[in-house]
């Protein structure tokens, strides 16, 4: 471990005077007004709250404020009180590593063995995002690892080993679930077996508070498919999936919110008994759900590839029942990015592969799609390249941005849509209901295929990552 004690010891004393006392001074919502940490940002949701950003910009792009080389992983950094914490892969070593926000410089790094190898040829690095709170830094792993260290220094507080602890069947790509906080609880989508997909860890300790989903809640289940209209359990089956859980409020009452294997279960956070559940999952076995439910109100919107499309539940005044209000198997097929809501739409990325990705706008009351950008697989016999290089609608004549996002994350903030698209480019897009409208685009520095991880915006900075390198854009307007 590694640690600038010199560049720190001010920061460090600021985080010991305030280190948390009381649980509400330690959930990542409670960080500084325009920090992100943890994953799609304070809420969870990929909205910043952020304002006085640029409204174009410059034609090579926001200003490139440092970069550096890291190792492979999907893991986007978080960051709280000037701290970035990145986990990544380099060799055969997992890394959590701290760096100061502002200036890119090393502060601490712990690192842990790693023999995970992605059975479909993907990278081997961290898929979970940190997640930060005053005192801490909790990491979870490819191989399963659950890991508390302390945010000031990187020194152990506890660690798990979660595939060992429980009966866990190999997952398709690794564990890429990242956890949450609420209150004193940290919720982990474990996947264990027979019913332990879903764990509340005490998260100063690590010690078990409670533990289900699994075999009780999806044996037996109405499926609504000809070929099997109730589900009947394997004890070898997954549990668990790629979508990180969420908390929310409805009708005054809290529910952890969970998109696992077999479709969406809501749990109480106090005693984790079940609320209700609702069969959301492709046909097809090799398949993940892996965007992050979308809470509006007391609505409930949900998004796969695979073929599964979005659906909308309704949840009802006692809590534990819900109506379906639509669903749709073309509207709006999320992979691995979480849509976005805004005036009455969802706004998410569309498509298993990248030829077929695009950004598209649906009608949250009724699930049409209101506008989508034309993906590769629709609209390239339709474009062609002028002598500049720039393309053209053959049929409108109209220049077109390019390339083509395919598949990518957006996240939201002072009116407008960052989109990061898996190969590069970076765009900002009006967000509007109307339209498709890009105000600017460049390519990021360094980003590469596939910068799959989500951007993060933290006190007027964007970071990026993709699978060797880690940069810092200016977004201000005032310096």
């Amino acid at each position: 471990m590694k640690i600038n004690l010199l560049r720190y010891s001010l920061l460090l004393s600021v985080l010991l005077m305030f280190a948390c006392k009381g649980k509400a001074q330690d959930v990542p919502a409670q960080a500084g007004a325009f920090d992100w940490p943890q994953f799609l940002g304070p809420d969870g949701t990929g909205i910043s709250a952020e304002t006085d950003l640029l409204d174009v910009w410059p034609q090579e792009g926001p200003p490139l404020v440092w970069e550096k080389t890291v190792g492979t992983g999907y893991s986007a950094p978080s960051v709280r009180n000037g701290m970035l914490v990145l986990h990544h892969r380099v060799k055969d070593e997992e890394i959590v590593e701290c760096f100061d926000a502002q200036t890119g410089e090393a502060v601490w790094k712990h690192s842990y063995e790693s023999t995970f190898t992605d059975p479909y040829g993907y990278n081997n690095g961290p898929r979970c995002s940190p997640l930060l709170t005053n005192e801490f830094c909790i990491t979870l792993g490819a191989q399963g690892k659950l890991l508390c260290l302390k945010l000031a220094d990187g020194s152990v507080v506890w660690q798990l080993d979660l595939l060992t602890k429980y009966k866990v069947p190999d997952g398709f790509f690794g564990v890429g679930c990242t956890p949450i906080l609420e209150g004193e609880k940290l919720i982990v989508l474990v996947g264990g077996q027979p019913n332990s997909g879903v764990v509340a860890f005490n998260f100063r300790t690590g010690k078990v508070i409670w533990e289900n989903v699994g075999k009780r809640t999806w044996d037996g289940a109405q499926t609504g498919w000809d070929n099997e209209p109730e589900h009947e359990w394997d004890d070898e089956q997954m549990v668990v999936s790629y979508s990180s859980p969420i908390v929310a409020t409805i009708h005054d009452k809290r529910h952890v919110l969970c998109l696992v294997r077999h479709g969406l279960v809501s749990l109480d956070p106090e005693s984790g008994k079940e609320n209700f559940h609702f069969w959301f999952r492709a046909r097809v076995h090799e398949s993940v759900n892996a965007a992050r439910p979308v809470v509006v109100d007391d609505t409930i919107m949900l998004s796969a590839a695979y073929r599964v499309g979005s659906a909308l539940l309704k949840v009802k005044p006692d809590g534990n029942s819900y109506d379906v209000l639509w669903q749709d198997p073309r509207n709006l097929l999320t992979h691995w990015s979480t849509a976005i809501y805004l005036d009455g739409c969802y706004f998410g990325f569309s498509g298993r592969h990248e030829n077929e990705g695009e950004l598209r706008c649906i009608d949250a009351k009724t699930g049409e799609v209101k506008w989508q950008t034309d993906g590769w697989m629709k609209s390239i016999d339709g474009l062609g390249q002028l002598p500049d290089g720039s393309v053209v609608n053959r049929e409108t004549k109209e220049v077109m941005p390019w390339p083509f996002y395919g598949r990518g994350s957006a996240i939201m903030a002072d009116g407008k849509f960052i989109v990061l698209a898996e190969r590069g480019t970076l765009a900002l897009v009006e967000a509007t209901t109307e339209e498709w409208k890009e105000i600017s685009r460049c390519k990021a520095p360094r980003m590469h295929y596939p910068s799959w991880p989500a951007p993060v915006l933290a006190n007027g900075r964007l970071y990026l990552r993709c699978e060797d390198a880690l940069i810092c854009l200016d977004l201000r307007k005032s310096k």
